[in-house]
Formats: C-alpha cells, sequence, structure tokens
C-alpha cells in the first residue's frame, strides 16, 4: 500500500508556508534564499525561512585559530557584520551532516543538548572525524570525484575499499596521490591504485585491431591526456582542458591569464610523464574485457603528431616529459611517472589546490571557487596581471591553510578539525539584519547547502527508520534502480560519467518528494517503520510529536507547531502521524543542513 498525499492541509497548518515545499515549489522562492548560485550570491530573503527557528544568541565571537583571524580581520576593517555563533541545534545538525552526512538521532540532541561542558563541540567534532560514518561519507565524495564506476570492472569495490582504510588511517594524502599516478598492476582488481588511471581509459575505433591484439583496443595517448586533464584538475586545480586542444593565447584572455601563457605542446610535455604507460585489457578467448586491465610503463614516448579520438590532431613538439609547473624534467634514470606524482605532490599549489576543496566542501564556497579553476597568476595581491582581479577572497588564509596542511603531514583530519573549530565556521546561518550581496565573499555567515542525493536518500531512512536494500554513501557506485533512481537523479546523483556536480534546486525536487513512494512508502505506520513503533510505544500523542520532530529535523516543535500536530493526531491518530512525518520531511529545513 502507498501513502496517499492528499492530507496535505498540515503543511501549511503546521509550520510558517515559507518553508514548505508544497507551498512555494519553484525553484527562485522555495530554494535560492538558501542556495548559493555561481555567481556567489546569497539572497536577502533567507531570514523569511528561518524566522520560525530559535535565535542565536549575540555577543562577541571568539578567534578560535588562524582561520578566524583572518576572517574576522577583514571583516572588521571593511566594517562588514557577521551573523553570531550558531545554536547548539544549529551546529550538531551542521557538523554531523558536514562530517558524516547523517542526520543527528533523536539522543544524540538530547545528549548534546544536556552537556553543558565548554569543550562539548570540539569533543563531538573529535568523535565524528575519523568514525565509520566519516569514513563513509568522503570515501563516496572520492569515488564521485574520481568517477569510479564499471569503467574499473570489478576493481571499483577494491578501490572503494582502500579509499575507506585510507582515510581511517588519515594516511598522508601527497602518499596516496604518488601511489595512485605511479599505480602499475598486471591487473586492477588485485591492486588498488591502478583503478583511477584505468576508469581513464578511452576504447580504440571499433574494428581498429583484430582479436587478440589487446594493445590497440586502447587509445593509449588519448588516455594518457585524460588522465593528464584529471590530475590537473583533482590534484592540482588547475582546468586544463583548453590547452589540451589549443594554445592558451587568443582564445582564454577572458576566461584564465595563467592558461594564457600556456601553449598545446606544454600539455603535451605534461603528458609525456605518461608517455612509457600502457594500459592493456586483459584477454579470455580473443575477446578483451574492458575494466579488467594491466598497467606497466613498457611502451613506446608520446606522439606529439598523432591523431586523437576526442580532439583535434595532435599539433607537434617535443615529447619530453616536462611538469607544467616549474618546467622541471625527469632526471635520466628516474621513472616519469614517479617523477609526475613527486613533483605534483611537493608543489605547493598541490596543498593550496586541496585545502581549498575540503574548505568548499565544508563552507559552501571556496577561497577560490570553483575549486578546481585556479588562475595561478592571480593569487598574488601584490603581482596581479593588468585588469584583472585578485582571484582568492583571503589569499593570506590560503596561504595559511596550505602551510598547516604540509606541516600536518598532508593530514585531511587535521584539516578538517582546524576548519570546523573555528569560529567562522560555526558561525550562524541566521544573519541579524539585512544581508546584502557583497558580503558573500567574507564568509558573514554559516552558507547552508542542499543535502547530496546520498545523504537526502540516507536522512529518509534514518529518520523513518526504513531502510532500503542500501545505505547510498557506503556503496562503491551509484546502485538506485526504478522508483529510487528517479528520485536520486532529481536530486543530483551522480552517474560518475563526468565531473561531480553541486546539488542544484529545481521545480522537480519538490514533487518528486511529495509524490515519491521513497518518502511516501517510509512514513507509514507499517514495516516497523518510525510513525508505527512511536504509536505502538506512546499513548500520549504530544510525545508521539516530538520524537518525531526530533528524529526528523533534529528539534523539538514550537508550541504552535506542537498544538496543531498534536490536535491532527487526536482527530486521527495514525494518518496523523503519517501526514506529520511526511509533512517534515518535505521541509527546507530537512533538505538543507539547517
Amino acid at each position: 500500500m502507498r501513502y496517499s498525499v492528499k492530507s496535505t492541509w498540515i503543511l501549511p497548518a503546521l509550520l510558517p508556508a515559507a518553508l514548505c515545499f508544497a507551498q512555494e515549489p519553484t525553484t527562485s522562492d522555495a530554494h535560492a534564499p538558501l542556495f548559493r548560485p555561481k555567481a556567489n550570491t546569497v539572497s536577502k530573503d533567507s531570514a523569511r525561512l528561518t524566522a520560525h527557528l530559535p535565535k542565536p544568541a549575540a555577543g562577541p565571537v571568539a578567534a578560535r585559530n588562524f582561520i578566524d583571524e583572518e576572517i574576522f580581520a577583514k571583516m572588521k576593517r571593511d566594517s562588514i557584520p557577521h551573523a553570531p555563533l550558531s545554536t547548539d541545534l544549529e551546529f550538531l545538525r551542521r557538523v554531523r551532516l558536514d562530517l558524516t552526512g547523517k542526520i543527528p538521532t533523536p539522543s544524540e540532541v538530547r545528549d548534546f543538548l544536556a552537556d553543558k561542558s565548554i569543550s562539548k563541540r570540539s569533543r563531538l567534532i573529535d568523535k565524528l572525524i575519523g568514525s565509520p560514518e566519516f569514513v563513509d561519507k568522503w570515501a563516496y565524495f572520492f569515488m564521485d570525484v574520481l568517477r569510479a564506476n564499471g569503467k574499473m570492472g570489478r576493481g571499483h569495490s577494491l578501490f572503494h575499499y582502500a579509499l575507506k582504510e585510507s582515510l581511517a588511517a588519515d594516511r598522508p594524502y601527497d602518499d596516496w596521490v604518488r601511489s595512485i599516478i605511479a599505480a602499475s598492476a598486471k591487473s586492477n582488481y588485485v591492486v588498488a591504485a591502478a583503478n583511477p588511471i584505468v576508469r581513464e581509459h578511452v576504447e580504440g575505433k571499433p574494428g581498429e585491431a583484430a582479436d587478440g591484439d589487446d594493445l590497440s583496443k586502447i587509445n593509449q595517448l588519448d588516455t594518457h591526456d585524460e588522465l593528464t586533464i584529471l590530475y590537473g584538475k583533482v590534484f592540482l586545480g588547475i582546468n586544463l582542458s583548453c590547452v589540451s586542444c589549443h594554445n592558451g593565447r587568443g582564445h582564454l584572455e577572458r576566461v584564465n591569464a595563467y592558461l594564457t601563457t600556456l601553449k598545446r605542446s606544454d600539455f603535451f610535455q605534461m603528458s609525456s610523464f605518461l608517455g612509457g604507460t600502457r594500459y592493456i585489457p586483459h584477454v579470455e578467448k580473443s575477446a578483451a574485457i574492458m575494466g579488467h586491465f594491466l598497467v606497466d610503463d613498457f611502451g613506446g614516448p608520446y606522439n606529439t603528431k598523432a591523431e586523437s579520438m576526442l580532439r583535434t590532431k595532435r599539433s607537434g613538439g617535443p615529447n619530453t616529459p616536462k611538469f607544467v609547473l616549474t618546467n622541471a624534467t625527469v632526471p635520466a634514470e628516474a621513472e616519469p611517472r614517479a617523477e609526475l606524482g613527486r613533483m605534483l605532490t611537493s608543489h605547493p599549489q598541490f596543498a593550496r589546490a586541496t585545502v581549498n576543496m575540503f574548505w568548499a566542501k565544508l563552507m559552501g564556497i571556496g577561497i577560490v571557487d570553483p575549486y578546481d579553476e585556479f588562475d595561478l597568476l592571480r593569487l598574488d595581491p601584490n603581482n596581479l596581471p593588468k585588469g584583472w582581479d585578485l582571484q582568492p577572497s583571503h589569499p593570506a588564509l590560503l596561504e595559511k591553510l596550505a602551510g598547516h596542511f604540509r606541516e600536518s603531514n598532508h593530514s585531511i583530519q587535521s584539516l578538517f578539525k582546524l576548519i570546523c573549530n573555528s569560529s567562522a565556521y560555526q558561525l550562524s546561518a541566521r544573519f541579524p539584519g539585512e544581508w546584502q550581496e557583497s558580503y558573500s565573499r567574507y564568509y558573514a555567515r554559516k552558507y547552508v547547502r542542499m543535502l547530496t542525493a546520498e545523504e537526502l536518500h540516507d536522512a529518509i531512512a534514518d529518520a523513518t527508520t526504513r531502510p532500503g536494500k542500501f545505505v547510498a554513501m557506503q556503496v562503491s557506485v551509484p546502485q538506485a534502480k526504478g522508483e529510487l533512481k528517479s528520485f536520486m537523479s532529481a536530486f543530483g546523483e551522480s552517474n560518475r560519467g563526468g565531473p561531480p556536480r553541486t546539488p542544484a534546486p529545481s521545480p522537480l525536487q519538490p514533487i518528486t518528494m511529495m509524490r515519491s513512494p521513497v518518502v511516501n512508502d517510509r512514513v507509514l505506520a507499517a514495516k516497523d517503520s518510525r510513525v508505527q513503533r512511536l504509536l505502538d510505544t506512546y499513548p500520549d500523542n504530544a510525545k508521539v510529536v516530538d520524537e518525531l520532530f526530533l528524529a526528523t529535523i533534529s528539534r523539538l516543535p514550537l508550541p504552535a507547531e506542537r498544538a496543531v500536530a498534536v490536535d491532527a493526531l487526536n482527530a486521527n491518530r495514525v494518518e496523523g502521524a503519517q501526514n506529520l512525518q511526511w509533512a517534515l520531511l518535505n521541509l527546507v529545513e530537512f533538505l538543507y543542513n539547517l
């Protein structure tokens, strides 16, 4: 039996209409006030969405580390007001979602509020970072970033396992990046680090090779180029896609000052680090098994004049490996890919790009934004190209974060603790007074974000205690099918065919939330759902209401909310409880990390 959504009257009756998808299903009204679009603007209407919620206490905000010194000094210098610190409830739900992708349980909410110690936030951060749920979330993030999918064959499961082990052990990030770049393997099914290389393989033209001629099944040079672009974007924050096709000058003058200094031949020499690498599919009964590969370094040099399946014909030039950021070449006795890994991870841009990427994920917007579009000529405020603006919002902070990352032995966990313990991270999203667009890049309040498709799926399952066939953030590749696949697609689940995209609001989402069985089937008082167990456990309808609020949006209802909800349960206990949880799941307050 599926739950009917005809009883939607409780939505506008229970909570402010501004928070209800049912009342405001459009992007411009329901989502835009809390969603930071590409232009880095923040709507002035966000106060309307949170007006009913408990207000954070006003007062001075302490500087807890160098992040705060930089953030608040800039605001003070430019007379920019900022939000107060978040309330404990606001902080708990935010940090739980940001670090683990999970909503707090009712017992976690009660315990956190009952704890009166001044160190409870830092202790919670320490508890969450490195936890199994932390590992699940950030392993999924890296699987998205590295586009792990069926092109790895069965190797995606091994790679996912290795990622989780590295995150749990806080393996130095530079070490496992080097292992990926330099990985060789007789089979990517047994060497985890080889799988990102295998994933980028470009299949040769149909009919190009006879059965069994496994080397030419793969366009070796195009695969080199795809890996070079991947390493640039993910590990250096630099998009080399354009200069893989043409010179920067004459094309990128309005886009990126640094890239205008690069030629296509510079890209070829960067790709030449991989020139000797071979990507060879395993062959069984004269058929190449795509996804099951041998990776070695017994190939020939990079051919700078060869045809390409993805780009225009290569234009020639030297094929001596040369690192694009320093022009360093490979010593005669060195292995080129190992040298590429060493040069890349030892360059300041590696640490700079990494901390900026994680800053963007935790703070809602990068110091350089987008985080994979650095312009290296616009980082120094004292040495800018004529006609260009400074790119980082806080250049000194970016360098200090990068320095901390290097000094902590490239520890992801240390970086996360530093950011989450800052007052800048812990500011409220509720801004007193009128918000101005010019405040956006000051981090004058905490940016809220829409939950990812995986977070939303798991949050619905946790809130209703009706799990599906899998926990979304624990799988190695997306597994949704049928109705669930439609639901996940509506909220931006990556198919890993291209770079992951930030969840963006759309009119389809409120319709999906209101009509999908992913929501409606789970709020029924059946199959040991939370609604069923609460009704069976508590004869007091007010207690049922309180528990549903805590389990779904991590707070108790306000008196007016409780009164409306209790009246609904008094009229029809089962239908009222089902309607209540359905209504709570359909709030912006549930779909964002408010």
